[in-house]
């Protein structure tokens, strides 16, 4: 039986890299999407023409019903999930936080903080050995910003990043006993398209000068860490923030 993997936000950047590592290694995985079902669906089809097993599914995870959905039809097409990556986060328009708004706030903290805490639940509801299951790895995917604070661009993305930071670490001893491992990885300045949803598609360019490694990170440097976590190699690693960089 393979392990099954949901992968949320997995049509683009750090999730797709993750959802295309995780099929090579035989993992059955869910790519959720909200917008872009044909990157979605072009993911399934790589991990599928490969020999793996793999399916698309829609949902918007800062609304409950839709979480709910999103397991039960994993659920029924590839079996109970047994590895959970938060990857699913926005960010808005850079800004000072003398001008935003309660609504953009809002977004921001629905998605990022209440859609994975609602994912947690349902991975842990199948995953725990006192409800009956088998055990299982969450990783979340946080951000070098929740130590960095991102004045003057994305303070409340950085916020929410620090939520996700302690609920990991909550979690992580939470379920310990439960069989359930749940860890973080901190991804610092990644050559993905979140930079452009921001209103600077080529921050990475301008930032790489600060970082030690001097460049910007791939989605696939992020991936490789967040499949070590979810593997038994990671076995006694739980409630951990790892950070991938370059350093900053």
């Amino acid at each position: 039986m393979d392990d099954v993997l949901i992968v949320t936000g997995g049509s683009r950047g750090i999730g797709a890299a993750t959802a295309l590592i995780a099929g090579r290694n035989g993992y059955a995985v869910c790519v959720n999407y909200l917008k872009n079902e044909e990157a979605a669906e072009k993911i399934v089809n790589e991990i599928n023409s490969n020999g793996g097993r793999a399916i698309a599914v829609c949902a918007d995870i800062s609304l409950e019903e839709e979480v709910v959905d999103l397991f039960q039809t994993v659920d029924v097409q590839l079996g109970t999930v047994s590895a959970l990556v938060n990857n699913a986060g926005i960010l808005e328009t850079q800004m000072r936080i003398a001008d935003m708004d309660a609504a953009r706030l809002n977004r921001v903290f629905l998605t990022n903080i209440t859609g994975s805490f609602l994912c947690a639940r349902e991975a842990v509801k199948r995953m725990s050995r006192k409800n009956g299951g088998n055990g299982g790895a969450i990783v979340n995917v946080s951000s070098a910003a929740a130590r960095l604070g991102s004045p003057g661009e994305y303070v409340d993305y950085a916020a929410s990043k620090g939520a996700i930071d302690t609920f990991t670490i909550g979690l992580a001893r939470e379920v310990a006993e439960e069989g359930i491992r749940v860890n973080a990885v901190r991804p610092g300045i990644i050559d993905t398209d979140i930079h452009a949803s921001g209103g600077e598609p080529g921050r990475v360019d301008r930032i790489k000068g600060t970082i030690p490694m001097k460049r910007g990170g791939s989605p696939e440097e992020v991936a490789r860490a967040i499949m070590w976590l979810l593997s038994g190699e990671s076995s006694y690693t739980t409630g951990a923030l790892l950070d991938v960089s370059g350093g900053r």
